[in-house]
């Protein structure tokens, strides 16, 4: 069975629905809970795919502030030189950017939150993962953050109207998504209650933003579910490609 490394950055962002989708697709996962103390692997030996979730910690905090993210950039950085299958969410898409050669700032135009549509770009018609996705599908946004410039390379799949940099592409099987796909109600709910600036900066209060997030949550399960899948196939794929050792 194909293994897939799930790096938790911190317990507010489980992998949730998205795990579920991935075990349903047919993949091991072996999550590291780095706020509960988890060890990361020092590289990605024996897996053969990479999810990186995402936090409330910032992608611009020094080592000092976030120790926990240096070992999280470093397996981004083996990700991409050795074009793993990788879908990097939320931080874990702002993290990937830096190692890639973007960067990230705080985002100009304040938080994007709450349920909203992002839109496909051309480029997305001939990606494996987003082509079959519909023009404008349902995510969940939480981040204070933004990309402001893509990796070295990258392909930009999906814009939203506060924000360009989405979802990209790093060579063929590295992926990066601003938005969230992973959250349930629960999740919405605590992010909402715990995040002030965030929920002021909305113009809505927790029960609307909870509200919202709870009538697309379905939709976005129809959408997203199956992208987990084609995901699950290319780390799938790769496994079938990574040697095997065989002892005496």
């Amino acid at each position: 069975m194909a293994r897939l490394l799930v790096v938790v950055p911190h317990p507010t962002d489980p992998p949730a629905r998205l795990g579920q989708w991935l075990r349903d697709a047919g993949l091991e996962l072996d999550e590291r809970h780095l706020g509960a103390g988890d060890p990361l692997p020092a590289d990605l030996g024996g897996y053969d795919g990479l999810l990186v979730l995402g936090g409330p910690q910032s992608s611009l905090d020094p080592a000092e502030v976030s120790p926990e993210l240096v070992g999280v950039r470093a397996l981004l950085d083996q990700a991409v030189a050795a074009d793993v299958p990788t879908l990097a969410v939320c931080l874990g898409a702002q993290l990937l950017a830096q190692v890639g050669g973007g960067s990230t700032r705080v985002g100009v135009e304040g938080p994007e939150v709450g349920a909203c549509l992002v839109g496909k770009r051309d480029a997305a018609d001939a990606d494996p993962l987003f082509a079959p996705l519909p023009l404008s599908p349902d995510v969940l946004q939480f981040h204070h953050d933004e990309i402001d410039r893509l990796p070295t390379g990258a392909t930009l799949l999906a814009s939203s109207v506060m924000y360009p940099h989405q979802a990209y592409r790093v060579g063929q099987h590295v992926y990066g998504i601003q938005f969230h796909v992973e959250t349930d109600d629960a999740i919405v709910r605590q992010w909402a209650e715990s995040d002030s600036v965030c929920v002021a900066a909305s113009g809505l209060d927790v029960d609307t933003i909870c509200a919202r997030a709870a009538a697309v949550h379905p939709d976005m399960a129809e959408v997203w579910a199956p992208f987990a899948g084609r995901f699950a196939a290319l780390v799938q794929q790769h496994a079938g490609r990574r040697p095997t050792t065989v002892g005496r």
